[in-house]
């Protein structure tokens, strides 16, 4: 049974992954909208392609298929438009990986905690408050104060296991 804290479940290697991309875009659309932010046409389309699946996609991977879409897309066009998407919480970052995905939360404040899959590349997103407070406390009680957080856990996803 999945937690209710994962906000990004693995998906079946078979699903409707079209209704994804819809559900994420829709709801980036009211994040911004809400928090008065412009979702230009470079922007959606860089996030419509890190939504282009559940795997990490890496900036130079954004741009090679944004080229398709738009030829005269440039380095700074892409990393531009994912630290905006970063900066509104649409998309987060995948250290380890120098990586995106996409945020299924985008109008929720949460710290994610991912699982990322070591054979298949697939990435989940949890948000385990109880987590983030646990590492604020022990922070804490060696005189550290936190700032952002990103907790990244390598294993094997349902499929692959």
């Amino acid at each position: 049974m999945i937690s209710q804290s994962v906000l990004i479940p693995f998906k079946k290697r078979q699903h409707n992954h079209d209704s994804c991309i819809k559900a994420a875009m829709a709801k980036a659309e009211v994040a911004c909208s809400e928090s008065g932010l412009r979702l230009t046409s470079i922007r959606r389309q860089v996030l419509e392609l890190v939504w282009g699946s559940h795997a990490p996609v890496k900036a130079y991977d954004v741009l090679e298929q944004l080229r398709r879409i738009n030829p005269r897309a440039v380095p700074p066009t892409v990393y531009r438009a994912l630290e905006f998407l970063q900066n509104a919480g649409l998309v987060h970052r995948i250290e380890s990986l120098n990586a995106f995905v996409g945020c299924g939360m985008p109008a929720e404040p949460h710290v994610g905690q991912f699982l990322i899959c070591i054979q298949c590349g697939a990435v989940a997103e949890i948000n385990a408050p109880k987590i983030t407070r646990l590492l604020n406390e022990q922070a804490a009680q060696l005189g550290f104060t936190t700032g952002q957080q990103l907790v990244e856990i390598k294993g094997l996803c349902p499929q692959c296991s």
